[in-house]
């Protein structure tokens, strides 16, 4: 196939894309703040307004232990990002799959089936990302007197490669997801992957705080959001402990590039029976 065809084809259905994505912005970014909006608001301001703050003492620091706030903003981003990226891939596809069987039209586009599933990891990247810069005006303006987030952007390339690595990984591990698992059983989603994924993500504590539970910082290591947690702490609050650059930085390019290739071809064959 000329090139030409390819890439005009690509970008005529990532216009598509954005042009859905600019007519559902205001149910996407409900959907996107509502969750961090929330915790932040209690966890920041409503409880150290009580006398009940989360105490972050614990949580080792250059400069002294650090606010709350400052723990949650690199957290809650990554966990938008995560998540945000998992579902926009997840669910179109499964309507796509199921009762739709639009997914049938879309494999007649002048294209090779694998670089429409490259497409939809691109697309549900693109509103990952949306959905992580979304977040930081929320996690960084909502908190109490004395517990504003000390962020600073200490490491620029980090954290590009953590925003665009760490979005389409996640885009990529949301459609082998969604190609893998029954549409009707698509509940199994929530109890067994998502909802383990925020709770143990590194989303409330920096991972290297789990040294004292040392088994499960290990099993923690399994979790793709705790490498774009870890990436965003390490670019936005360089002040504390975090993981190494080499070490999250091989897992969210390699984890990138493996995902996207399993992903692509569980998605031929997907759609190609």
């Amino acid at each position: 196939m000329p090139r030409a065809t390819l890439t005009g084809t690509f970008l005529a259905m990532m216009a598509r894309e954005v042009r859905v994505m600019r007519k559902n912005f205001l149910s996407t970014f409900v959907r996107v703040l509502v969750q961090p909006l929330m915790f932040v608001f209690v966890f920041a301001y409503v409880l150290p307004k009580v006398g009940s703050g989360a105490g972050a003492g614990g949580f080792a620091s250059k400069d002294g232990g650090p606010t709350f706030a400052t723990i949650l903003v690199p957290g809650l981003v990554g966990s938008a990002i995560v998540m945000q990226g998992m579902m926009a891939a997840i669910f179109p596809l499964m309507m796509e799959l199921s009762w739709q069987r639009s997914i049938t039209d879309r494999a007649l586009a002048p294209v090779p089936v694998p670089v429409l599933a490259l497409q939809k990891i691109t697309a549900a990247g693109l509103q990952a990302l949306i959905a992580g810069l979304l977040v930081f005006p929320c996690v960084l303006f909502v908190h109490a007197g004395g517990q504003a987030p000390n962020i600073h952007v200490g490491n620029w390339p980090v954290l590009l490669l953590t925003l665009v690595t760490g979005s389409l990984m996640c885009a990529s591990g949301g459609l082998l997801l969604g190609t893998l698992i029954d549409p009707q059983k698509s509940q199994v989603l929530f109890a067994l992957v998502l909802v383990p994924m925020s709770m143990l993500g590194c989303v409330y504590y920096p991972w290297a705080a789990l040294d004292h539970v040392r088994w499960l910082q290990i099993v923690t290591l399994i979790n793709p959001m705790v490498y774009v947690n870890e990436g965003l702490r390490t670019a936005l609050t360089p002040q504390m402990e975090h993981m190494p650059i080499w070490a999250f930085g091989s897992v969210l390019i390699l984890g990138t590039a493996a995902l996207s290739w399993a992903a692509a071809r569980t998605f031929t064959r997907r759609v190609l029976t």
